[in-house]
């Protein structure tokens, strides 16, 4: 048995159960046999043992109370899986689907993903199975507060920085804060990012993961010789990822043809009236069925994972893990697909990636590819410790520089490494080398 299967079975016998995690490590793992070749010190020294294993795991209850008076446990968890690189940073997932396993995914994830960024930021990540949906505002406030009255002991600008994800966005990351601030009697503007404007968030936050997913596939497009330009594209996903992608998307002259919720998916030949989309999602706050009441020639089709059966020449699984499986690729192969990025982290099952690369098509992985979102944060932390704020322009120039640099080091390493064109493994590798070295410089602790 080779080093890196070896520590894949030790993964999985450590962790029973906990199958996203096994998937996420599998697919990184796999990368690296080459690396662990060139480098047998890092075998010598554990170091890839130590890399898959959290520095610490944080599990608490969470008790709150309803507005009928009733009192309601949750589950928290904060996963401080590496911090080599500089303090811990990774989003608080609000979703029923939470549990350690899908937190230490996420974190593992995010290692990389930060790494890449060429900022100096660690990988964590956090949650609850608490569910915001059908939740008023005094319900979601006192679950937040709670859930806060607890992480607030682990936490910190030095030490570990939240932000949001899945079911936590302005309202969550405001009422924690405020909880933060009252039982720490301090402000500490950088201990959480995804901040409103008025107290400390920064301009381009929202659009990030969005817009450096688009940047990225640009870079990737154009190494293959082409562009965006009257390409048709599908979404999937309605939320902050998919929309803003969908904006810079149809800015490079791309014509987006379908996006979906959890519900269904809808389709428009004519190309997807974003702010239509807009209006429903973040104002509205209802389901994407509703966009064929405005524009009654697109179609709406229930069930969300056949948005992959719609022709298209670039996808962009924007929604949650798994959303692509191989059944699902081998249709999008057929139907001509030339590049897929990924905007939601691991939206693709590991046989899928795989269907993919050997059939030739453009992947742009998620821990590169939509690692605009915590670069923006990191940048957000930046700010808030200059105490000033730069324009939107700003912020997004320096996106942009950040994501061609990911870019150009995913292919980098890919090319060293005997896997050119492959940014799936490139990405895996530089985010990889970056964090060992520093592992390495540390000693073994």
């Amino acid at each position: 048995m080779s080093v890196v299967e070896n520590i894949l079975e030790q993964v999985k016998k450590r962790n029973p159960g906990e199958v996203e995690f096994h998937q996420a490590v599998e697919e990184v793992l796999q990368s690296l046999a080459p690396v662990i070749e060139k480098h047998p010190e890092y075998a010598k020294l554990g170091l890839v043992e130590r890399f898959v294993e959290p520095e610490r795991v944080i599990m608490f209850r969470v008790p709150w109370v309803d507005d009928a008076g009733q009192v309601q446990v949750n589950r928290g968890f904060r996963v401080q899986f590496n911090s080599a690189i500089g303090p811990y940073k990774g989003g608080l997932r609000f979703h029923p689907s939470v549990y350690l396993g899908i937190i230490k995914f996420l974190g593992f994830e995010q290692i990389l993903k930060n790494s890449l960024t060429g900022l100096p930021i660690g990988g964590g990540k956090g949650g609850s199975d608490f569910d915001p949906k059908g939740k008023t505002d005094g319900e979601v406030m006192r679950f937040c507060q709670s859930f806060m009255t607890e992480l607030y002991r682990h936490i910190g600008q030095d030490l570990d920085v939240p932000a949001g994800d899945i079911g936590v966005g302005a309202r969550e990351i405001g009422f924690m804060f405020g909880q933060y601030k009252r039982i720490k009697n301090q402000y500490e503007g950088g201990v959480l990012t995804g901040k409103g404007l008025s107290y400390g968030g920064s301009l381009a936050r929202t659009q990030a993961t969005g817009f450096g997913l688009i940047y990225f596939v640009r870079e990737m497009l154009a190494a293959a010789g082409t562009d965006y330009k009257n390409k048709t594209v599908v979404i999937s996903g309605a939320g902050n990822v998919a929309i803003y992608a969908c904006e810079k998307a149809q800015e490079y002259g791309a014509k987006v043809i379908a996006m979906c919720d959890s519900a269904g998916y809808i389709v428009d030949e004519d190309g997807i009236k974003l702010d239509t989309v807009k209006q429903i999602k973040e104002v509205e706050r209802k389901r994407i069925s509703e966009y064929i009441k405005y524009h009654p020639t697109a179609k709406y089709v229930a069930g969300q994972n056949g948005i992959w059966s719609v022709k298209c020449d670039v996808a962009l699984p924007c929604a949650t893990q798994n959303d692509i499986s191989i059944e699902n690729a081998k249709q999008l192969v057929a139907n001509g697909v030339l590049a897929l990025g990924e905007g939601a982290n691991m939206p693709c099952t590991n046989e899928a990636i795989e269907y993919f690369l050997e059939k030739k098509v453009l992947v742009a992985p998620a821990k590169a590819a939509n690692a605009g979102g915590v670069a923006t944060s990191a940048l957000e932390m930046s700010q808030n410790s200059m105490r000033l704020s730069w324009t939107f322009e700003e912020v997004n120039e320096k996106l942009d520089g950040i994501m061609v640099n990911i870019f150009k080091a995913a292919q980098s390493a890919a090319k060293e490494y005997g896997f050119e064109g492959n940014y799936v493994a490139g990405a895996n590798i530089a985010g990889f080398l970056k964090v060992a070295e520093a592992m390495m410089a540390h000693g073994v602790i």
